[in-house]
Order: structure tokens, then sequence, then C-alpha cells
């Protein structure tokens, strides 16, 4: 259950099939958006959205928990573009805050064709990536930025970006900011919008750091909680295996060998080189993607593991946060 924060709770269940009648155009939504979503297959709404766009076409402040995959980059994403009009240079008008580069781009690709529909320009901002060409997009004119903290404090800090004209905020994956020790930044950002903006949360718990975000950056929000009736995939078969530290390379290596397309998560930067080294040299092609890998590096390692030039991917967790990788039969915690 979502903590206390001195908000409504509206809780739903995610439905089995296709029972939930429910349109994007009873959501409130425009035809052009609807339009822009039907040309990319989306005609259903998920519950999360159901439950979120309504309050949020409102103009009401939204904190909502929700699984990964549950459909929550449309659920802030359709509203923000719905209530945000064209911007002046270097003064968007939204600002979407993420843990990661991989995140930050998943949410700009998903969300690009929609803002363009109604005729809105948006960018990723993150480190790891050509800052000169960021600020080019700023002074440009971009109405919605999706960005890192890290990335977006250094551009305020440079004078490149002005928060004076925010009307809306997301806050994506709270928890996971604050956990990757981005809470500094986070508040800096949003202490220099001079308005209250509306603001969205949505974060895995809302106790703690992401509980405090709630209770000082949002006013009255309704809060959301989206409950799956089937949390367990039929098809996934989970195994535990206890090893001795001498042997957990060996045994990895034997259960990797049958895997087409494997995933390996480890703690640290250092272990996933290691591991994948080890790797390759027991013939399997491994790559490591983590925090230390310039944007470059990470493009190119997921082109190679998608297009089969290597089988396994050894990442560390906060790297894998916003991945979306297809056709893996293996997910391993070494």
């Amino acid at each position: 259950m979502i903590p206390d924060t001195g908000a409504t709770l509206v809780t739903a269940a995610l439905p089995d099939g296709d029972a939930d009648a429910t349109t994007f155009e009873s959501l409130g939504l425009s035809a052009d958006l609807v339009t822009a979503l039907a040309a990319g297959g989306i005609t259903s709404p998920f519950p999360i959205q159901t439950l979120t766009i309504p309050d949020a076409l409102a103009g009401r402040d939204v904190c909502g928990m929700a699984q990964t995959g549950s459909g929550k980059t449309l659920a802030f994403g359709l509203p923000m573009i719905e209530r945000t009009t064209t911007a002046k240079r270097r003064r968007p008008h939204a600002v979407v805050l993420v843990p990661t580069r991989e995140l930050a781009n998943q949410v700009a690709d998903e969300l690009a064709p929609l803002a363009a529909a109604r005729g809105l320009w948006l960018c990723a901002i993150y480190g790891g990536s050509s800052m000169v060409r960021q600020i080019r997009a700023l002074h440009a004119g971009v109405d919605i930025v999706i960005a890192t903290p890290g990335r977006l404090n250094d551009l305020l800090e440079r004078g490149e970006l002005m928060m004076e004209a925010i009307s809306f905020v997301v806050l994506d994956e709270a928890d996971q900011m604050a956990d990757m020790g981005f809470l500094p930044q986070i508040q800096r950002i949003l202490d220099q919008v001079p308005e209250k903006p509306q603001t969205l949360l949505f974060s895995a718990t809302l106790d703690g750091v992401a509980g405090a975000l709630v209770r000082r950056y949002q006013q009255d929000p309704v809060r959301l909680e989206v409950v799956s009736e089937t949390s367990t995939v039929d098809t996934l078969k989970q195994r535990f295996i206890g090893v001795s530290y001498d042997d957990k390379l060996d045994v990895a290596a034997r259960i990797l060998a049958g895997a087409e397309r494997a995933v390996v998560f480890t703690r640290t930067t250092h272990g996933a080189d290691r591991l994948a080294a080890a790797l390759d040299t027991a013939g399997r092609r491994a790559l490591p993607i983590h925090g230390r890998c310039n944007q470059n590096q990470r493009e190119r390692t997921l082109a190679q593991f998608a297009a089969g030039d290597a089988s396994i991917l050894v990442a560390t967790n906060v790297a894998a946060r916003g991945l979306h990788v297809n056709g893996v039969d293996v997910v391993m915690h070494f």
C-alpha cells in the first residue's frame, strides 16, 4: 500500500483480457492525439492511463505506483502534451526528470510523434552526450525537456536553460533517482520554478525520499495504485542456485551456454567488466554496460547485442534502467 502522504488514494486492478472498454476519447484526449495514438497501433488505454489521464487533464497533481511495463509513460505524457503550449527559446513549458540516459531516450522516442501531432518539440538531455548539440536544441526552441537531473542542473548553472516558464513537471522513477544520489539536483531544479507547476510523480514506492518529494512539491495530489491481478508470468521459470564464490563463474558459464540471448546483472561496474571478460574467454561473446560507459559505447554495445554480435549483455542494475531488449531467454543475477 502507498504510505500516507495526505492525498486521495485511488486503486485499480489490471484487467485480464479485453475487459476494459474505456477509450482514449472517453478520457478526454483531443482528436489529434487519439489519431496519432491509433497510427502507432495504440487504441486502448492501460489501467494506469485510465486512472491518471482524467485527473492530470483536470490540472491535478498525481503521485502513483505502478509496475514497469504498466504504460506510465503515456499516463503522464499524454496529459502533459495536451496541456503544454509552444514555448520561447530556452524557456520550455514542461520537464520530465528520469534516472538514466536510456530511459530519457526511451521516453523521448515514445512521446515525440505524439508531441509532433500537437505541433510541439521535445528533446532528451543527458550526460555522456554532446552538450553543445543539446544547447543548440534549447536555443532553437523546445517545448518539452526530458532529462536526467545531473545534466539538466549543469545547463541551468550555465544559464542555457530557464525554469521560469515551467508549468508541468514529471518525476519518473523518483525512488530510483533518489537511490542514485540525484535528490540534491532534483531539489535545485524544482526550487527554480517560480510558480507551483502541475506535478506528476511515479515511483515503485512512495515512502522515504519519494514521499518527502510528494509532500514538498505536490499540492493535494491524487494517489494512484495499480495492482496486478496476475503478478507473475506463466511462461517465466525462476531458479535460485546456491554456489560457493569459487564456483560462481563456472556455474554461470554452464547455464549461459544454453542461452541464445541472455542478460546478466552484477552489482558493480568492475564486476561487469570482469565477468564479461571471463565469459569471453570461456567462448561466449559478452559485452558489459554500466555507468562508466559513455553514450557512444552504450549505444554501440546495445546495437551489437540487438544484432546478435554478442549473445550476453552484462549490466549493472543502474545501467539497465530503461533498457528494452527483445528475445531474451535467460536473465541472471550473478
